[in-house]
Order: structure tokens, then sequence, then C-alpha cells
């Protein structure tokens, strides 16, 4: 077995830029800091999963969350390559609720008031807070790709959130006949993890192949003109998928003029694919709508956040992280969001509870898998900087790795996921 990752890399030493004198106090009458968190992933889990450890019941902590069952994006393309059964992906938050000082509001953010602190849900609770962590991951913009819809995604799905559209997007891949034309659009930049579309595409010519399917084409619009990864990714679909993978970029499809979800077609400048097989369609993304709604983003549909603390550069009682959040140069991963959890909720201990300066410091590492136990990844150090995150270190696989060490990769992404779903969810 490998060991467990730490996700804490020493100690920068670095004070917050925030002034503690800018922040709101605890109110006088009230028994115990209140904190409340928006979002249960990686993120939001993570936060209250170290202040519950931390504050030993000694803060009142309420985690809003919609879904009863969180199903993990990071590694759900694994599931749709047919190598990890869906049950590896869904976990409970039972062992959160269990935790000290913390309830599980099975309920949607609805409304933020920053004047008056107060989250209000859906159901009409009202929730105050000291401190507001603000983890909801990302919104889909479905006017990003003309002809696709909420409802279209039904008929094209995204499953890029987890959940039923993973399921649904499984169901279609497993009905690709051969000789079939998979379409996948992949997003413009920024967007929640990087690689992501690219080893989907890996996995989803991983199961075609596995089924015997070798005559059908994965076709890859893309808005961008290079990916995350992209030697490393083109170089193993040559390997192990020869002439099922076509990348095409803005330069040579001209743009997508639209989508027809009916008769399963996409028209480029280029060329119209029509009846295709699947399409997947990965849009525009921006932070989740309760950010949007409470003014924590700018024009580019993202929060601007202090590199010292995370929290909001808009709200000095609010933190920001995740996918949701402008980390400078850190990526929009899974790993990320668990690293930015720990300086969130060092910050928040150290304002409300008094315990010990924070030590500042971030990293990333996302692995992409191309081929049975063969995975690659891209990882980086990073440091806060008055004007944003800044990377200090970076690393990522060669084109020369042997097949031991793609194993290794392998078996250290299982590990880390392992680690961090049995951190975080129990």
């Amino acid at each position: 077995m490998l060991t467990r990752r730490h996700f804490v890399i020493g100690a920068a030493g670095l004070a917050s830029a925030t002034a503690a004198s800018a922040l709101a106090k605890p109110a006088l009458a009230q028994a115990k800091p209140k904190v409340v968190i928006i979002g249960g992933g990686a993120g939001g889990a993570s936060v209250i999963r170290r202040l519950a450890a931390e504050a030993k019941g000694a803060l009142d902590m309420t985690l809003v969350e919609p879904q009863t069952t969180y199903t993990t994006c990071f590694y759900s393309n694994l599931y749709l390559g047919g190598l990890n059964p869906l049950e590896l992906l869904q976990y409970g938050y039972g062992e959160i609720e269990a935790l000290s000082g913390v309830t599980v509001a099975s309920d949607t953010a609805k409304s933020i008031d920053r004047d008056k602190r107060e989250v209000t849900l859906a159901g009409g609770a009202v929730l105050p807070y000291d401190r507001l962590v603000v983890s909801p991951g990302i919104a889909l913009d479905y006017g990003s790709i003309p002809g696709w819809s909420k409802a279209a995604e039904e008929r094209m799905p995204h499953a890029w959130k987890a959940g039923p559209q993973t399921i649904l997007l499984k169901r279609q891949i497993d009905a690709v006949p051969d000789g079939g034309v998979v379409i996948i659009i992949a997003p413009p930049n920024p967007y929640r993890c990087p690689p992501g579309p690219y080893e989907r595409v890996s996995m989803i010519a991983h199961a075609l192949k596995s089924s015997g399917k070798t005559q059908a084409r994965i076709v890859i619009l893309d808005p961008k003109d290079k990916f995350s990864k992209q030697p490393l990714f083109q170089q193993g679909w040559e390997a192990n998928y020869p002439g099922m993978i076509e990348w095409l970029p803005p330069m040579i499809h001209g743009g997508i003029k639209r989508v027809d979800p009916a008769t399963m077609s996409v028209v480029t400048d280029f060329e119209t694919y029509e009846n295709a097989a699947l399409v997947n369609v990965i849009p525009r993304q921006t932070a989740g709508q309760i950010a949007m709604d409470a003014g924590l983003t700018n024009e580019s549909g993202y929060c601007p956040i202090d590199p010292f603390s995370m929290t909001s550069r808009s709200d000095a009682n609010i933190f920001v992280l995740g996918d949701a959040s402008i980390a400078g140069d850190m990526p929009k991963s899974a790993f990320a969001a668990n690293s930015q959890a720990q300086i969130v909720a060092q910050v928040i201990a150290k304002e409300l509870l008094g315990a010990k300066d924070p030590e500042i410091a971030y990293r990333n590492r996302c692995w992409s898998l191309i081929a049975t136990e063969n995975s690659v990844f891209v990882g980086g150090r990073y440091r806060p900087t008055p004007a944003k995150i800044e990377q200090t270190e970076s690393e990522i696989s060669t084109l020369t790795d042997s097949a031991e060490v793609r194993r290794e990769n392998y078996q250290d992404s299982a590990s880390w996921y392992a680690s961090i779903t049995a951190e975080l969810y129990g």
C-alpha cells in the first residue's frame, strides 16, 4: 500500500492580508460562534472536517448541501471507462453530521444577506453566521452553445456535475455502435478540471475498444488552441487508440454554430456532423449561482479572493474556495480545493477560536488515466502574493516515462482518491 498523502506542505510563514479589526465579531449573547458552509464537495466538506477537529464542539457549524448522496466528479471518468463501479463515487454525510457541533442542512442556499450575515434556505430556514464559507462549485452556461439547453442535456449530456448525468452518459457510451461517431464539445477556459475532458475522451475510447467497437470515432471540437497535458494525451491516443480520436482546434472547425438534440447533429463552420451516436456538451462555466447572486463574482463569473486567506475581495466575513474562486495560478480541481480548505479552516480557527497563526501554503496534483494503469500527472506548489496565488514549483509526466512509472502514477491516484474520500466522508 502506498502511504497516505500529506496535504499541508510546509509553512510559508505569511500573515493574512485581511486585518482582524475589519472582521465582524460574534454576537455578545451568542454561546458559540456560528459558521455556515455552503457546498458539501471536496472544499466545503474538508473545511468542516478540519474545523470540527480543531473546535471540539466550540463552534456551531452548519453544512448546507441539497444532495443527501454526494457523487464525486473527480475520478468519475474511470466509471465512464468501465474501470470502476458507480458505488466508488458515492458518499453520504452521516459521518459529518455526527461530528460535534455540526448540523447538515439538506437544502439549497437560496440567498445570502451580507449586511445581516444570514443565509436563507429554499425551505425557509434562516441561518445567521459569523463566518460564511462559499464552496458551491460551478454553474453551467446553457446559453453558451446555440441550440443546447437545460432540457437538451437529457439528449446531449454534460456530466460535468456528477450524479444522474454521469449515469446517463455511461449508458449512452455503452450504446454507441461500432462505427458510430462520438462528438465531444470541450469548454473554454477557465473551467473545472482542465485535463478532465481529455481524460474523458481516453476513457470513452477505452470503453469502446474494450467492447470491440474499434471502428467508432471520437471527434473533439475544442474552442481552445491547446489543452492541459496535450502532448501526453496525444501520444497516448496514438499508442492505445490509433485512428479513433480526432482533436480539432478552432482554427480548423471555425466555431460551433449550433447543435440539434432532436437529430443529434452538430454544425460547425467547417463541417456538419449528423446523426451522431453521442454528443457530450461541456459548456462554459461560472461560479455557482449563489455566489453570483450574492455579488461575490466579477465580470469573469468567478469570485476574486485574498490569496493569503481565501476571503472574498468583496466581504471579509466570507470565504470562497474551490471551483468558484479565482485562485491565481491554481487550477480548479478537487486537490486544489482540499488544499485551499486547509487554509480557510486555519484562518477561521484563528479568528474565532484564537488558534495559532495559519501556515499558508498551497498545492495541487492532478492525474489523468489514458489507458489501463497508464496514468499521467501535473502538479505544483503555490504561495500567496498580494496580487494572486503564484506557482513556485511545477511538475509533469514526461513522454519517455516507463510503463512502470505510469503504473505507479495510477496507483498513486487510486491511493489519493481512497484517502481523500475516507478523510472527508468516512
